[in-house]
């Protein structure tokens, strides 16, 4: 029986954000009192209006985002997004810094690679901004000429935020190869054996958005 495993943080007014950024705002644009006099007795619809940046909850990072030629949303194709064969890798205690060797030993040709480091245990506290683990620049390399379809990591970033080059992302999304940011439950995946889905909407012009990533096993 095909098993689904959800793997983003719900969008909700307030909620945790990268420092500077606006957390979304949700409000009624139609209210369901507000609605009943369009329509018959008895009738009444909801309509909501938000306001956010792409960079929001769980979310996608196109080549857009990082490179003013490359794809956006609405041009990536759902064969780069949907049913994936995934890979998990698990990072364990290696500390802050995920280097090379932690995928060298993988074939990781044509699948999305999930990074499980067990930093989404501090979401959504201030800890999870600070001290978070992510890749280095040479283990992007290796996953980018390993050929990697998507890299996931359930980090705060992907990158260290205190290098301003961004080289993940420059390695990565200069490949053509999107990044998911934030995912949560991974602990709850096999290492091999499972599909992974992370579509947002396709939005042209834009290079993020949130996604209802989610992993399917078995079936």
């Amino acid at each position: 029986m095909r098993r689904f495993i959800d793997l983003s943080h719900p969008v909700e007014p307030g909620m945790l954000m990268y420092p500077g950024l606006p957390a979304p705002v949700i409000t009624d644009h139609l209210s369901r009192a507000d609605s009943r006099a369009h329509y018959a007795e008895g009738t009444e619809f909801h309509i909501a209006r938000v306001a956010m940046v792409g960079n929001t909850g769980t979310y996608i990072d196109t080549p857009f985002h990082r490179f003013e030629t490359g794809d956006d949303l609405a041009a990536l194709d759902l064969s780069a997004l949907a049913e994936l064969p995934g890979i998990l890798i698990r990072a364990g205690d290696r500390g802050r810094r995920l280097d090379a060797d932690l995928f060298e030993r993988v074939d990781v040709a044509g699948h999305a690679v999930l990074v499980h480091t067990g930093w989404a245990r501090h979401w959504p506290t201030e800890a999870y901004l600070q001290g978070h683990p992510f890749l280095t620049e040479r283990a992007a390399e290796v996953l980018r000429d390993a050929g990697a379809a998507l890299v996931g990591i359930d980090s705060f970033n992907i990158d260290d935020t205190a290098d301003g080059r961004r080289p993940v992302h420059t390695t990565l999304l200069g490949a053509g190869i999107p990044i998911v940011e934030h995912l949560h439950g991974l602990e709850a995946l096999p290492e091999s054996g499972f599909r992974f889905s992370a579509v947002p909407a396709p939005v042209r012009g834009m290079g993020s958005f949130p996604v209802r990533a989610y992993a399917s096993v078995g079936g």
